[in-house]
């Protein structure tokens, strides 16, 4: 797709941040799919993409546009194909989301509340730390639009649940 970088320095990039910032939370956007694009490829960017170990990819399925260079290449990949491995790529992303996470647990963060919400009966105050992690609290307070310290006590599937 033209990219004027390798995976090596990409990977580099990577590291460098992370030994500045431990607790980075990088992500990256990915397209499956592109035209021509074989099994050995795919294979070569999941084993990347599980290596570096992003907090979360971004996976887009390629959609032939009209009118662009790509739309009329050869070896156009089927649906289903797409398909498949968008979905073993979000697998990954969430994975590698979860074991991120995992390392927030018992750690005290900032989360500015946004919106509350019931679930199961329980009122539940969601938001955001300052490096845009799911954090839920259950609470009768109304803290939408207000920045708490919590601490972090576990996870309920991708999101952080946290005491007051």
């Amino acid at each position: 797709m033209n990219r004027r970088y390798t995976t090596k320095e990409f990977e580099n990039g990577v590291k460098l941040l992370r030994n500045a910032f431990p607790r980075v939370a990088l992500t990256t956007d990915i397209i499956v799919g592109f035209p021509g694009e074989t099994e050995e490829e795919f294979n070569t960017t999941y084993q990347f993409l599980e290596s570096i170990k992003f907090y979360k990819t971004h996976v887009f399925k390629y959609s032939q546009r009209k009118g662009t260079r790509a739309a009329v290449m050869p070896n156009q990949i089927d649906g289903k194909m797409k398909e498949e491995r968008s979905r073993k790529l979000i697998a990954l992303s969430d994975k590698n989301e979860k074991e991120y996470n995992e390392g927030y647990i018992g750690k005290e963060v900032e989360v500015l509340f946004e919106e509350s919400h019931i679930e199961e009966g329980k009122r539940y105050v969601k938001g955001h730390t300052t490096n845009y992690l799911v954090v839920k609290v259950e609470t009768k307070e109304k803290l939408e639009n207000e920045i708490k310290s919590v601490k972090i006590v576990g996870i309920d599937g991708l999101e952080l649940v946290a005491n007051i």
